[in-house]
C-alpha cells in the first residue's frame, strides 16, 4: 500500500520548502490536502511527483511547486476572498481554502466541474465553490477579491479580472503564447486602477480560453 502521508511530507520538504517557500501556512496547507484524491486512480501513485499530471479534457494538474509559488506571490492570508480561474481537478482551490476564508474557482471545461465539486465536498472544504463558466470574465457577483490566481496562459491580463481585484491586491497568471513557454507574472493593483507587474520566471500552462482569452 502506498504511504501517501510520507510522500506528501517529502513533497513539501523537497519540492516546496527546499525551493525557498517557507510560509508555515502554505506548507501546512500542502501537508493537509491529499493530492492523490485529485488525480485519476491510475495516476495516484504519481500524485506527489515533481511535475504536472493529466486530468482529462486536455488539461493538467500543475506541478506542486508552481501552485505554491502562485499562492505565495498572491500573498493569500486568513480572511481573504480568492478567485481562481481554471479549477481543473480542484486541487489548487483546496490548498488555497486551507489558508483563505472563501475560494471561488471557475472552470470552463464541463467534464471537470462535477468531479472537482465531488472531491471538494468529500473532503468537507465548505469554503470552496466550483463554478462552470468563462473564467476570463471572473465572477463579478463575488468581487472584489483579495487575490486572483489564473491557472492558464493568456496574451494579456483580462480587464474584467483587474476590475474585480481589490486595491493593493495581487493577481498571478502566466503571460505568453499558447502552447509555448510563458512568463509567470504578479500584478499588483494600484489606487488609480492600473497594475504594476513583476516577473516570477518561466512556466508552461494550458491556454486561457474565453471572451478575454484565446479563441
Amino acid at each position: 500500500m502506498t504511504d501517501f502521508v510520507r510522500l506528501r511530507e517529502r513533497m513539501v520538504e523537497q519540492q516546496i520548502a527546499a525551493r525557498g517557500i517557507g510560509d508555515p501556512a502554505i506548507l501546512n496547507a500542502f501537508r493537509t490536502v491529499p493530492r492523490e484524491m485529485f488525480v485519476d486512480e491510475p495516476f495516484a501513485g504519481s500524485a506527489y511527483d515533481d511535475g504536472p499530471l493529466p486530468i482529462g479534457a486536455e488539461q493538467t494538474i500543475s506541478q506542486p511547486y508552481i501552485v505554491a509559488l502562485m499562492i505565495e506571490a498572491a500573498d493569500i492570508r486568513p480572511g481573504d476572498r480568492v478567485l481562481e480561474v481554471g479549477a481543473g481537478s480542484g486541487y489548487a482551490a483546496a490548498v488555497i481554502s486551507r489558508i483563505a476564508s472563501r475560494v471561488i474557482s471557475v472552470e470552463r471545461q464541463a467534464p471537470l466541474v462535477g468531479p472537482a465539486r465531488e472531491r471538494i465536498q468529500r473532503l468537507g472544504y465548505d469554503n470552496v465553490e466550483i463554478l462552470h463558466g468563462d473564467g476570463t470574465v471572473g465572477c463579478p457577483a463575488e468581487a472584489p477579491f483579495d487575490a486572483i490566481l489564473i491557472a492558464a496562459s493568456g496574451s494579456h491580463i483580462p480587464s474584467s479580472l483587474i476590475d474585480q481585484l481589490a486595491i493593493g491586491a495581487h493577481l498571478v497568471m502566466p503571460i505568453g503564447e499558447a502552447h509555448s513557454a510563458q512568463e509567470l507574472v504578479k500584478a499588483t493593483k494600484q489606487p488609480d486602477g492600473s497594475v504594476r507587474t513583476t516577473s516570477l520566471g518561466g512556466v508552461r500552462f494550458v491556454p486561457l480560453v474565453g471572451e478575454e482569452g484565446w479563441a
